[in-house]
């Protein structure tokens, strides 16, 4: 059997991401604008993309190739990607699944969204693909209609259901401040996205402000939730072959792991932590670990899908980092330390920086995007460009993405150094 095609990100690329209807322009704009970046930092053209793998939620049949058309028409085949708030990450799961199969040695992965506002369902005349999801978040003990009046079913459901996980944390673990632990998670995304010019908020909210403003379904509160936002980013995949005959080595992140885990067993049982994707995350951790034959302490930074700070909370130990229960301490034992570029980033439990880009509750959450953003963020950071957001001697990272409906995404990455240094063993 022929030994697996070793797969690096080569090249990425980023809109400034904004409020939706902030700024004039529509998804080809943002494709074009992500996608010339990635190519521009590969040192690539156009030319030299054997496939697209395009991801977004809202918009019609073919937008990928409408989207990628801005960057040239070369005839080669676009596939278009829709897995709810995972799409960026199954984008790039997608791509690199075609360079490790031989069949292409260099893929794109571009995701683009333009938000309406809210979230939302276009079709009502047919079954819903979350309506289990929020049927049963009812059916154990979520009080049924809307949060708001202002708001839609959709909007509502989905910040209710992580409100229930996050009361469902708080029940579990009586004797924890977990609700102060859920506002120093967003003080700090929002505190780190000040270093981030392509975030949507770049301005530190006060922990007073994030505790009692605008309370949207206890615990959760605004100042804890992500956003929408209208934007774009953008991956370049390679095979080892590829890149060693463009010289690209030093640019060249290795990703080490990856693993998509839908909906368990666990997922339609008693817990609403379970419902809202923590299973399935750590079941794709936990293959990660297996198949790179790393553990949670070889990992320097993490981006996690901190759709809102609850969440966050429940990653740290669905990926690993502490047993279950321990979340809370490890954000009580956090340490603020500035690096040498001026920045200053939180390493929780003293030891792991995670959002350093400020999460999707700084940068706001462009659906189809923002599994690509995490990845450009991994790629700059560990290629040290991170500027002020740069985690110091950052060697290996981790993404995890997640989308109701459902699906989460991990990945592991590895600095070009790391494999430079190995390639002379």
């Amino acid at each position: 059997m022929a030994a697996p095609v070793e797969t690096y990100v080569v090249g990425v690329g980023m809109t400034k991401f904004c409020r939706p209807k902030t700024r004039k322009w529509d998804y080809p704009d943002m494709a074009r604008e992500a996608g010339k970046e990635a190519l521009e930092d590969a040192g690539l053209k156009y030319n030299d993309i054997d496939a697209v793998v395009a991801s977004y939620c809202y918009g019609e049949p073919t937008c990928g190739q409408r989207a990628v058309y801005e960057l040239g028409l070369t005839g080669v085949p676009v596939f278009n990607v829709n897995n709810n708030c995972s799409s960026g990450s199954s984008a790039l799961m997608l791509a690199r699944r075609l360079v490790m199969s031989g069949s292409e040695e260099c893929v794109l992965a571009i995701g683009f969204e333009k938000m309406e506002g809210g979230l939302s369902e276009k079709y009502t005349d047919r079954i819903s693909p979350v309506g289990r999801h929020m049927d049963h978040m009812v059916n154990i003990g979520a009080e049924p209609g809307l949060i708001s009046p202002k708001m839609n079913h959709m909007t509502s459901d989905v910040i209710k259901l992580f409100a229930y996980a996050a009361r469902e944390y708080i029940d579990k673990y009586p004797q924890q401040e977990v609700k102060e632990a859920l506002v120093k998670i967003a003080y700090k995304n929002r505190k780190q996205g000040t270093n981030n010019p392509r975030a949507s908020f770049q301005s530190v909210l006060s922990m007073d402000t994030i505790a009692n403003k605008a309370v949207l379904c206890p615990p959760i509160t605004f100042g804890m939730t992500a956003a929408t936002a209208d934007g774009s980013a953008a991956a370049i995949v390679c095979s080892e072959a590829f890149v060693k005959r463009r010289n690209l080595q030093a640019k060249a992140v290795k990703i080490l792991a990856q693993n998509m885990v839908t909906d368990l067993p666990s997922s339609f049982e008693r817990s609403f932590i379970d419902l809202s994707g923590y299973a399935m995350a750590k079941e794709a951790a936990s293959k990660c670990f297996s198949q790179s034959g790393l553990t949670p302490r070889d990992i320097d930074l993490f981006e996690v899908h901190d759709c809102f700070s609850c969440n966050e909370l429940l990653m740290y130990e669905a990926l690993g980092l502490c047993p279950p229960g321990r979340g809370v301490s490890m954000v009580e034992n956090s340490e603020w330390r500035k690096n040498k570029a001026g920045g200053e980033l939180c390493y929780i439990d003293k030891k792991w920086v995670v959002n350093p880009s400020g999460g999707l509750e700084s940068k706001g959450h462009p659906i189809g995007a923002s599994g690509l953003a995490q990845c450009a963020e991994l790629t700059w950071q560990l290629r040290g460009q991170a500027g002020k957001r740069q985690v110091e001697g950052a060697k290996r990272a981790m993404q995890h993405n997640f989308g109701i409906g459902g699906a989460a995404v991990v990945t592991v990455y590895e600095a070009p150094a790391c494999v430079a240094s190995k390639a002379k063993l």
